[in-house]
């Protein structure tokens, strides 16, 4: 269940941005709704892996693929629109690709990227990259990002404040871009490890 919530937030997700490049006030809208409900499921999966003792590491690399998909598809479609800066995609998207590929080879090894078997060996990289704060924080940053830029782009400028509404979505994007890429740090020092320990065995 779990995964197919995982699975089925890609989906949701796809139809949303879909309906950005339609500019009416009522796919807007739905846009909107159904963002928010990506945004719901990112939480969802994760507490029916827990509830229903689902968690695996299968599960916990899909959450991943699908956090990923999911982000990158909002910044890649803002950036077409011009909404925002074509930098912010790249950037996210680079992270990704770094931080992932790391993951995966942690993964060979064992780790996860969250939970009792993470990667992250330092207290300090635990905070930043692992723990319930950190990535709340990321999440909600990201979540006001979606759903305000969305907002404050609705045709016809039905809804109120739409300028200030996009002052405050640009600030919770840039935040993002900052906690994306501090959360990545950590992830590519403490990774280094496992490429020189496969070096080593190389020699």
């Amino acid at each position: 269940m779990a995964n197919f919530i995982t699975l089925s937030r890609i989906i949701i997700a796809f139809i949303a941005l879909g309906l950005l490049y339609f500019k009416s006030p009522c796919a807007y809208i739905t846009a909107f709704i159904l963002t928010a409900i990506v945004i719901w499921f990112d939480g969802l999966d994760g507490f029916i892996a827990r509830k229903f003792n689902e968690a695996s590491k299968i599960g916990a690399l899909l959450d991943i693929l699908g956090d990923r998909i999911v982000e990158c598809s909002y910044w890649v479609v803002f950036s077409s629109l011009g909404w925002i800066p074509v930098f912010i995609p790249l950037i996210v998207i680079a992270r990704g690709f770094i931080t992932d590929g790391i993951r995966s080879l942690a993964f060979e090894k064992g780790y996860t990227a969250f939970g009792s078997t993470t990667m992250m060996e330092s207290k300090v990289g635990k905070f930043i990259v692992a723990s319930n704060f950190s990535r709340g924080s990321y999440a909600v940053a990201k979540a006001f990002a979606f759903v305000l830029m969305i907002i404050s782009y609705v045709p016809n400028n039905i809804i109120p404040a739409q300028n200030i509404i996009l002052k405050i979505a640009l600030i919770c994007v840039y935040v993002s871009v900052i906690f994306c890429i501090l959360r990545g740090l950590p992830v590519i020092v403490e990774g280094m490890r496992f490429f020189l320990k496969k070096e080593e065995k190389n020699d």
